[in-house]
């Protein structure tokens, strides 16, 4: 034993006498006395491992690669006003105001044209005419983007054949139920859009919606249905009611619950919703026009003469061809919407639409805004305020945590 503890003690002496030459340092802003040489020196080899935090630049660098996705041709342009980080968001928004003042104008036109022309399917199919005409006068002029874009293969035409089948029998569907009852009770079966969006993402597209969010659809829903309910005891023969309206709403609302989840399917980088609309366009003319021959041919022709009797053949087609073009835009403008958002937020943005047709149809016909419908609104509003808020909560949740050691992805 004493041999052993001969042999340490030079051992021990040898690593005290290194050490301070390696590290000598002050603790505390103090000399270290030679007994505390041991200790300082173990502190000091673990020292340097706390304050050196590789991880901390990660959020610095996540925001960077966030701030600098790349642009679209139309947010880059944007950039230059409002900066980048805001750019997608600003067109976003732009894109929705426009959709709902040509959605809203639409809807106006369109009723007035059934009040003297009940023809659903006919004029379902001047709709798609007209913007087909459209597509292919734009694409003939050079503004291909505005239009078809380019020739799509095999394997784009069979993923979009599918929406366009749903948005034709969705349209002519959504026209019986405006021509049968009052566009109030037609929007107001159609607030139930977004439930159909939430089944519909989650059966095809597999993805669920979190619980919160789903939530937040009660009050958009159930203020959009006292915004109607408060313009329709505010009007005369308003609460007029027919199974053939109410089935063909909701109808429309499943075909349509296809179609937004099928077209977010069909459109990539290079097949964009502008393009993936003009397709759907003129594959639902293809439908719609032997359709509505079937269905009104044998009588339409008088109901031409009786309309022209009415208002007067230069009011008459213009009023068509106006309505057509409208649709079309008020179309391409959502598809473009849907590009930008998930399927379900773009249900919410159908749901306040409605809630801006209806209030926008009490001044067009000078109905009485009563305080039931104004409280709907609010209440419609602020549940998509909530969804927007949850929302971005549950995407926040939901991300994948930032990769160790401080690289993100993009930067490895």
């Amino acid at each position: 034993m004493a041999t052993l503890s001969s042999c340490r003690m030079p051992v021990c002496g040898n690593v005290a006498s290194r050490r301070p030459a390696v590290a000598p340092t002050m603790l505390g802003g103090l000399p270290v006395r030679s007994a505390q040489v041991g200790a300082a020196a173990r502190l000091h080899m673990v020292k340097p491992i706390v304050p050196v935090r590789l991880s901390q630049p990660v959020p610095i660098r996540t925001q960077a690669a966030e701030e600098v996705k790349e642009l679209d041709a139309l947010e880059t342009t944007v950039s230059k006003v409002v900066g980048v980080k805001l750019a997608p968001q600003v067109v976003t928004l732009t894109f929705i105001a426009i959709w709902y003042a040509m959605n809203i104008g639409f809807n106006l036109l369109n009723k007035t044209i059934f009040k003297y022309f009940p023809y659903p399917y006919t004029v379902s199919t001047i709709h798609v005419v007209v913007g087909l005409v459209y597509c292919v006068a734009v694409y003939a002029v050079g503004l291909k983007s505005w239009s078809f874009g380019r020739a799509v293969n095999k394997a784009e035409l069979k993923s979009i054949v599918g929406p366009a089948a749903m948005h034709a029998i969705g349209h002519v569907a959504a026209n019986i139920s405006f021509a049968a009852v009052a566009i109030s009770l037609t929007h107001t079966v159609k607030t139930l859009e977004p439930a159909f969006n939430v089944l519909l993402t989650k059966v095809i597209l597999g993805e669920s919606t979190p619980l919160p969010v789903l939530l937040t659809l009660v009050p958009i829903m159930v203020g959009a249905g006292l915004g109607w309910f408060g313009v329709a005891l505010a009007s005369a023969g308003e609460l007029s009611f027919n199974w053939t309206g109410f089935l063909t709403a909701m109808a429309s609302n499943l075909t349509f619950g296809f179609r937004a989840v099928w077209s977010k399917q069909a459109m990539t980088k290079s097949l964009d919703g502008t393009a993936v609309y003009a397709y759907t366009t003129l594959i639902s003319v293809l439908i719609c026009v032997p359709w509505a021959l079937l269905a009104e041919g044998s009588t339409l022709k008088a109901g031409i003469e009786a309309a022209i009797a009415k208002v007067g053949a230069q009011h008459f087609y213009t009023d068509l061809l106006m309505v057509g073009l409208l649709y079309h835009l008020y179309n391409q403008f959502a598809f473009n919407t849907l590009e930008r958002v998930s399927p379900v937020s773009h249900g919410v943005c159908n749901v306040v639409k409605r809630v801006a047709i209806i209030g926008s149809s009490v001044f067009f016909f000078n109905q009485t805004l009563t305080s039931q419908a104004l409280v709907g609104t609010c209440i419609a509003l602020a549940g998509t305020w909530l969804y927007t808020d949850m929302s971005a909560k549950a995407r926040k949740k939901a991300a994948p945590p930032p990769p160790a050691g401080g690289v993100t992805p993009a930067a490895a």
